[in-house]
């Protein structure tokens, strides 16, 4: 079947594509391994400062209409195998779908940190505890302890608080050879600092300002108090890990111990606490094997999340026709992603012949992906910026 734009991924990305494209025209195919479009978007729920909520599957209904109403041919529960040359898109099922244009939108998954115990029933990524409690409706568990600190675990933690789940604690990692920086206080405090303006009271967020500060950071890992410190009502420990969790045909309980500035452990007595459920949370990374099966090029940037492909400022790779939105461009939120989305449908629409005055239209379109970035509540990783920039100069060396 030939179609003017095949999108893979039903994500932010993928449906605000498949949406700007299919408004000026395109006949436009949407894949998507899962039963119904909205990836990760369906569990998001939280408040904006000095905003309402941003309630995902809300977001996710609204452009599930617009999308029935345009006529965009949605290829549900559907597993991309391959793409070969100009363009055909294989399906696991047999099916070929045909275009000049193919935008891979596949999103990110989830670093794994392993643990002594985390093959127990019972440990899940917190991804995962995000599904179950924001689209399904169900508790991970009673008692969750998370293991692992950044922007994805905290916003989650609060989910389930919300969900009235008893969230014990949110902790340290191990050091070992797949958490790194996740371990050591001294880097999380530094990361949390960048997370203050997200501080639900006053007095955290000014400490967490304080803490940009190198000096600062040492004193208040030095001084961090061992019970830990509140976040939402749960309790933040940046100086104890999570060093064992145990429990024969479930989740029991979980081993603590504290740690040092660094992350190494220290002598203190370690601690069993009861839980039913542990959450890790290792960090995001992109997807890319699609473009890479395609013949994409790729580069490693850290501060992006990992691999990505090579892409302009257009988001087309390095083969031409193929084009890439969202966390397969660098890990970010879902509002950058939507706005990828609808550069993409726009670069595209353009190209075939559907609408007029290009150039003016781009603009505007990556003023919007500009715009949606410096305005990002939550920054995935520190020096996003260096890995943006990085980005601009690899691909002008090719180009």
């Amino acid at each position: 079947m030939k179609y003017d734009l095949v999108i893979i991924g039903a994500g932010p990305a993928g449906m605000c594509a498949a949406i700007q494209a299919a408004s000026n025209g395109a006949r436009v195919a949407l894949v998507d391994e899962n039963p119904v479009p909205g990836g990760k978007l369906r569990g998001q729920v939280y408040k904006e400062p000095k905003s309402d909520w941003w309630i995902g599957e809300k977001i996710v209904r609204s452009m599930e209409s617009k999308i029935k109403q345009l006529g965009v041919t949605c290829f549900l529960e559907r597993e991309v195998w391959g793409i070969y040359p100009k363009w055909k898109v294989m399906l696991n099922n047999g099916e070929q779908l045909e275009s000049d244009f193919v935008l891979i939108a596949t999103g990110a998954a989830e670093k794994a940190i392993p643990i002594p115990g985390w093959t127990t029933p019972g440990v899940m990524a917190i991804g995962a505890a995000q599904v179950l409690a924001n689209i399904q409706r169900v508790k991970p568990g009673n008692r969750v302890a998370i293991i692992g600190i950044d922007a994805l675990s905290l916003t989650i933690a609060y989910d389930l608080k919300m969900a009235g789940v008893n969230v014990v604690g949110i902790y340290l990692p191990p050091l070992n050879a797949f958490s790194l920086e996740k371990s050591n206080p001294l880097k999380m405090i530094a990361y949390l600092s960048s997370l203050s303006h997200l501080a639900p009271n006053p007095m955290l967020k000014l400490l967490g300002k304080l803490g940009q500060i190198e000096s600062v950071q040492k004193l208040g890992v030095n001084y961090y108090p061992p019970f830990g410190m509140k976040v939402w009502g749960i309790p933040l420990h940046l100086r104890k890990a999570v060093v064992e969790i145990i429990g024969n045909e479930a989740v029991e309980e979980i081993v603590v111990a504290a740690v040092d500035q660094n992350g190494q452990l220290g002598r203190k007595q370690e601690k069993r606490i009861p839980v039913d459920c542990a959450c890790i949370s290792g960090g995001l990374y992109p997807l890319v094997e699609l473009a890479n099966a395609a013949g994409c090029e790729s580069v490693y940037i850290e501060e992006l999340g990992g691999h990505i492909p090579l892409y302009n400022e257009e988001l087309e790779t390095t083969q031409s026709g193929i084009f890439v939105a969202g966390n397969s461009t660098g890990i970010e939120g879902a509002k950058v992603a939507m706005a990828q989305g609808e550069l993409v449908g726009t670069v595209i629409s353009i190209r075939l012949g559907f609408v007029e005055g290009g150039p003016e239209l781009i603009k505007k379109a990556k003023e919007k992906v500009n715009l949606e970035r410096e305005n990002a509540v939550i920054k995935f990783h520190p020096g996003l910026e260096n890995g943006r920039a990085k980005l601009e100069r690899l691909s002008r060396i090719r180009e």
